[in-house]
C-alpha cells in the first residue's frame, strides 16, 4: 500500500467508529476469555499505551513489532508492539505509548505524527487495559533497542500483513492444563499471538474497508 495513501487513508478511518470486538474476536485464542469484553473493568486495572508506527522505505509501508526477552512473567519471550504502561507522570496513554516507544527502540517522541486510536483491549492474565496509538515517521527510523525491553526488533511490511499467507492457527500449551487454539501471524519466522494479533487484526478490518 503507498505510503501517503495509507497515512490519508488511516488519518480519516480512525475518526469512524471501529469495529473492536468483531475484529478482535477474528485472532483471539479459543476457548474466548469473555473477561476481555466486559463492559465494567475490573478493579485495579492499569492503563498502558502501545504504538503502531508506520514509516516508508520508498517503496512500501513498514511498522515494527519487538521481541521481548525472556524473563518471569506474563509476557516473556512474546511478540508486541513497542509500548508498556503508563505512569503518573504520562498526560495520557498517547504520551505513554510516545515515551515507551523512545526508550524501548530509540524512536525520538517528537518525531512521531500521531493519527489516532484504534480500540482499546483488555488482557485478564495481566490486567492491562492497553490502547493502540497509531503514528508515523516522515522518514526512516534508526532503531536503537534496549537490550533489557527487546531481544529483537522486526520490522514488518504492511502487504506482507495482508496477505493471507501468514495467517495461521495452532495449539498452544500455556501449562500442563491449558491448552489453547491460537490463530495467529507468521510473521519473520516468529508467532504473533494474543492481544498483538487481536490489534493487527482491527488495523487489518480498517484497512480492508477502504471503500466503504
Amino acid at each position: 500500500m503507498e505510503f501517503e495513501f495509507l497515512i490519508s487513508l488511516l488519518e480519516r478511518k480512525l475518526k469512524a467508529p471501529l469495529p473492536g470486538k468483531e475484529a478482535h474476536l477474528k485472532m483471539s485464542p479459543r476457548p474466548i476469555d469473555e473477561r476481555r469484553f466486559v463492559a465494567e473493568m475490573p478493579v485495579g486495572i492499569r492503563n498502558s499505551g502501545v504504538l503502531i508506527l508506520f514509516y516508508t522505505d520508498g517503496k512500501g509501508s513498514f511498522f515494527p513489532l519487538i521481541k521481548r526477552p525472556e524473563y518471569p512473567g506474563f509476557h516473556s519471550g512474546q511478540m508486541a508492539f513497542p509500548g508498556g504502561k503508563m505512569e503518573k507522570t504520562d498526560e495520557n496513554v498517547i504520551q505513554t505509548a510516545l515515551r515507551e516507544t523512545e526508550e524501548e527502540v530509540g524512536i525520538d517522541k517528537h518525531e512521531v505524527r500521531v493519527i489516532g486510536k484504534l480500540s482499546d483491549l483488555y488482557i485478564p492474565t495481566s490486567n492491562f487495559l492497553v490502547s493502540p496509538v497509531v503514528g508515523f515517521l516522515e522518514h526512516p527510523p534508526e532503531f536503537v533497542p534496549d537490550p533489557k525491553e527487546v531481544s529483537r526488533i522486526v520490522p514488518t511490511n504492511l502487504n506482507q500483513l495482508l496477505s493471507a499467507e501468514i495467517h495461521k492457527e495452532t495449539v498452544l500449551e500455556i501449562n500442563e492444563s491449558i491448552s489453547l487454539h491460537t490463530p495467529y501471524f507468521e510473521i519473520d519466522g516468529e508467532v504473533v499471538w494474543g492481544a498483538t494479533a487481536m490489534i493487527l487484526s482491527e488495523l487489518i478490518h480498517v484497512l480492508e474497508q477502504a471503500d466503504s
